[in-house]
């Protein structure tokens, strides 16, 4: 595994170089210890200004470590990091969310850099986001907690270059967890987060409009999204997304735990998802393109996948993969997906592996390779559905839809090798086919290996507006 200093200094693999900016160094680290600025850390006391007054302090004077030391838990609202400073959080060290909105002023996160270059944060303490204070009511059919309207991010960092966090622990998140816009060359190393898992729109990391990104060796807990690439809707321009690798992470939600979208307002390509593990979510591997900008040149490879369903307002419904492109508004546009790799995936789903386009605007170019998935129930939710979210107001998310291992729609140049389907040992009466293919041109089938879930009543594989029939000659078993 290449060390922090390779990875930062553009010696990894596939990662741009040319442009990367020197980092600043220091002679002899400098520590600025928040007590020495009034933090007094007893959890009650609101010690959001000796903190600042810590980091201005450190930027003053060219940069340095802030340490805030272990066996306390410092209350803060929003805290504006510079460049060239570490925070560095010792041993069980805390920081907790205050949660008065004007502590907050006009910052998004508790977390927060602008246009910040060198900037560390790590250690093995804590930030505890205390979402409950951030809540109001419960809803059992809904199963999650309805926030109050004010509820801000754990980070909030934008157009940050040679960023780098690692080892620390964050949960509780009342929203976003770690969200990136705009940023260059990063380095996210060994976190553990802990948000949630009733509380709505705790994403854990959102490389958002970035470029140069490795994510690894993340364990993260929460509702949503776990690791989320996006493009978003800006006033400015933070660029496109970029060369994003994410490697050998943990997760477990009720969302996507490995995902681009939903917000694909500008390109997107060139992004790795590998050796990672969905423990339980709402989806395996997803894609959820809804808007202008293209998507291209995308991995997923040697995923273990657990997918099953949850409540009905929670997105994903028990998709072992999910990539699905269409407009999410009714007049909008919906840019090209293409070039989509998917290798060496496996394990169970309520639901089925799913490549699902817009009829105008097929996906295109997908490989699906030693793919080996387990279609079974367990849950109390109802299934036979696809679900669609987002969608335009005027149409149904959740799509009524039998059960098929593999379902193709509105696709072109779509490569299954080496593939096997199984049902597991709950068989319900809306399981079906092995392969449902709809309006896919160029299909081709180089081995793939299974039954239908009903073999008296139904087609091991239905095809149906294909407009190639080589899949009629290949390795079909």
């Amino acid at each position: 595994m290449l060390s922090r200093r390779r990875f930062l200094a553009g010696l990894s693999g596939g990662f741009a170089t040319a442009a990367l900016l020197p980092r600043q160094s220091f002679a002899a680290p400098v520590d600025y210890n928040v007590r020495s600025y009034g933090a007094i850390g007893d959890g009650i006391t609101v010690d959001t200004a000796a903190l600042q007054r810590a980091i201005d302090a450190a930027s003053a004077g060219g940069g340095g470590r802030i340490l805030v030391p272990g066996g306390a838990r410092f209350l803060t609202g929003a805290l504006l990091l510079p460049s060239y400073v570490e925070l560095h959080l010792a041993d069980d060290a805390m920081l907790l969310a205050n949660p008065d909105p004007a502590d907050y002023g006009h910052h998004p996160g508790l977390i927060n850099a602008e246009s910040a270059t060198g900037l560390k944060v790590t250690g093995t303490g804590m930030i505890d986001g205390q979402a409950m204070q951030f809540m109001t009511t419960f809803s059992e059919k809904d199963e999650r907690w309805e926030p109050k309207a004010f509820r801000p991010r754990i980070f909030s960092l934008h157009r940050c270059k040679d960023l780098e966090i690692h080892d620390i622990t964050f949960g509780h998140s009342p929203t976003w967890g770690l969200h990136m816009l705009g940023c260059d060359r990063v380095l996210v190393d060994g976190l553990r987060i802990r948000n949630f898992l009733e509380v709505p729109n705790c994403d854990g990391i959102d490389p958002d409009r970035c470029r140069d990104v490795e994510i690894r060796n993340c364990d993260i807990v929460g509702a949503d999204d776990s690791i989320v690439i996006k493009a978003s809707q800006q006033s400015d321009d933070y660029g496109p997304t970029h060369n994003i690798s994410v490697r050998d992470c943990v997760v477990t939600t009720r969302d996507g735990g490995l995902k681009i979208g939903t917000e694909t307002f500008g390109d997107i390509s060139k992004i790795l998802f590998e050796r990672c593990k969905v423990i339980s979510g709402g989806r395996g591997p997803t894609i959820t393109h809804r808007q202008q900008g293209n998507i291209e040149d995308v991995e997923f490879r040697d995923i273990e996948v657990t997918a099953q369903h949850h409540a009905a307002r929670w997105w994903g419904w028990g998709e072992a993969i999910s990539i699905t492109a269409w407009p999410r508004t009714k007049d909008g546009i919906v840019g090209s997906l293409r070039n989509v790799r998917l290798r060496n995936i496996r394990g169970r789903a309520e639901n089925s592996i799913r490549i699902d386009g817009a009829p105008d605007k097929p996906i295109e170019n997908i490989l699906l390779e030693d793919i080996d998935m387990t279609i079974d129930k367990w849950t109390k939710y109802p299934g036979a559905h696809f679900d669609n979210r987002p969608t335009p107001p005027d149409v149904e998310g959740l799509e009524p839809h039998d059960t098929p291992v593999f379902f193709l729609r509105n696709a072109k140049g779509v490569h299954l090798k080496n593939c096997h389907g199984h049902w597991g040992d709950n068989l319900q009466s809306y399981f079906s086919h092995l392969l449902e293919a709809r309006n896919v041109q160029r299909l081709s089938l180089d081995g793939l290996y299974g039954e239908a879930a009903h073999p008296s009543s139904q087609r091991r594989i239905l095809v149906q507006s294909a407009r190639a029939p080589e899949w009629r000659k290949l390795g079909v078993r």
